[in-house]
């Protein structure tokens, strides 16, 4: 009997040890990646510079960024799960620009808060459900649960998060683009047409007017109007915004009126908003079948046959 209950004790705890190892023997690889990292940066950091008075006097005054030892940390969490292609890697980039996060070190520190998520679902779930359930299977399914939770929950918040940047860019470039094209017809170039769309709408419209600026920042730093363009479409993650950076690509290039095509794409825009607007309304009827059915009908059906049921039941009682 005690070599039974031995067996099963033994059994239930084969996987808290095999995920114990692995949290054990990755957390020691992170840091050693970590430290090698740190030293070899050091070493470079020393060699391509001249140190400085404080740390000829002390060797020990090192200077740091204030958020080198986040970066480095977010770094060493971001490495197991860091892609290996580089059709990966900007894919990831990608989702990160739609959602306005531009930064070269935007990958690492998402990666990092992902894999970081994912350690400390799992280890809260353990704390909680082993001194509940014990060693058991019962306790395990949880535990696989939330620790799942944790690893998807940042791309949840991430897709979140871009798709609310995006439905705020829909909705306000209508009014930029009119704007834009008052601004083209009166006269002005599209770099002051830019500035000064960014100008009047910088309250009420703050992620379309931060992709005008950079990209109006871009031009002025002389990169091609067709990368900067293509660019913007790309960046922001928006057919329309797509659409608008090809027109003014395809005006540029054949020299034809940058005034007449935005003239044009606004009409289109605002075209499409239509037809979108009454795809809605189209769809409507069907929508409203459902809550109709589970929560008006059955009510309207109790009021309107109620008083008959009571009536009929009442009757057929005194006979």
């Amino acid at each position: 009997m005690s070599v039974t209950l031995a067996f099963i004790v033994m059994q239930d705890l084969i996987p808290i040890l095999v995920f114990g190892g692995f949290v054990f023997g990755l957390f020691a690889v992170l840091s050693m990646l970590s430290q090698r990292n740190s030293r070899a940066a050091q070493r470079l950091d020393r060699f391509s510079r001249p140190a400085s008075l404080a740390e000829i006097e002390d060797p020990k005054v090192q200077k740091k960024d204030r958020f080198q030892g986040i970066m480095e940390t977010a770094k060493a969490f971001s490495a197991p799960l860091m892609p290996q292609s580089e059709l990966e890697q900007s894919q990831l980039k990608l989702k990160l620009a739609n959602a306005g996060f531009r930064s070269d070190s935007a990958v690492s520190v998402y990666l990092g808060l992902r894999f970081a998520t994912f350690l400390a679902f799992g280890v809260i779930s353990t704390l909680v459900f082993v001194p509940k359930h014990g060693l058991t299977l019962s306790a395990l399914q949880p535990i696989v649960i939330y620790t799942g939770i944790g690893f998807y929950l940042p791309a949840v918040v991430l897709w979140w998060i871009k798709s609310k940047r995006q439905q705020e860019i829909f909705l306000t470039l209508p009014d930029a683009l009119d704007l834009l094209v008052v601004c083209v017809e009166s006269g002005l170039g599209l770099d002051a047409a830019l500035r000064k769309v960014c100008d009047e709408m910088k309250e009420h419209a703050k992620i379309i007017c931060e992709e005008f600026s950079l990209a109006n920042f871009q031009l002025q730093m002389g990169r091609p109007r067709r990368e900067v363009l293509h660019d913007l479409g790309v960046r922001t993650g928006v057919d329309d915004v797509r659409s608008l950076a090809a027109i003014l690509i395809q005006a540029d290039r054949f020299g034809s009126s940058i005034a007449q095509a935005l003239r044009v794409q606004s009409d289109s825009m605002r075209t499409r908003r239509k037809q979108l607007a009454e795809e809605k309304a189209a769809k409507t009827a069907v929508q409203l079948i459902f809550p109709l059915v589970l929560f008006i009908f059955p009510g309207i059906f109790v009021v309107l046959v109620g008083p008959a049921a009571i009536s009929i039941m009442e009757t057929m009682m005194k006979k």
